[in-house]
């Protein structure tokens, strides 16, 4: 006897396929893997050597030892709690809408990896870094810095951008 339509046969068709959940789940653990293991490697260096800052480009790339209290650009400074319970929402809706939300295309689910894998790198460092964010890129020009960075942050900016291109420029709905 089959289920009607909506039932739980209807549910199992409608969840994301191994490859969907191969795709995801590997990007996001790889993302997290390389987020922690940059910023550790490269903290461990810079503290070892007793620096703050190391040019690799003159003139527009450093690599510096700086812990954030707050979101992008210092937003919500000092506000662990809620940055933490943000990041707890943002993981359970990323994984719902990757579940439910009937993502198939490969590249989205690259996307949502990437996203993952962002939050979740920035979580760990709010729990176990005393509520900071390691950042050790530093991108500049003269005296004007971008504020430093980390992987994690890349890969939101990366994954916002996949779906920026991917809903607005490519008339396919993700």
């Amino acid at each position: 006897m089959e289920k009607a339509e909506g039932g739980a046969t209807g549910l199992l068709s409608r969840l994301p396929g191994p490859r969907e959940h191969a795709v995801f789940w590997g990007v996001t653990v790889a993302g997290v893997a390389l987020d922690l293991w940059s910023k550790h490697t490269v903290f461990a260096w810079m503290r070892s050597k007793g620096l703050w800052e190391y040019k690799l480009i003159d003139g527009f790339l450093s690599v510096v030892v700086r812990e954030n209290p707050g979101a992008a650009f210092g937003i919500a400074e000092g506000q662990r709690l809620v940055l933490g319970l943000f990041a707890v929402v943002a993981v359970m809706a990323i994984t719902g809408y990757f579940l439910f939300g009937r993502v198939r295309d490969r590249v989205m689910c690259v996307a949502m990896g990437l996203f993952m894998a962002g939050v979740i790198g920035n979580f760990y460092d709010r729990v176990f870094n005393g509520g900071m964010v390691r950042d050790f890129i530093d991108i500049y020009w003269r005296q004007w810095h971008w504020p430093a960075f980390n992987a994690a942050d890349s890969m939101l900016c990366v994954a916002v951008g996949i779906i920026v291109i991917r809903t607005f420029f490519t008339g396919r709905p993700s």
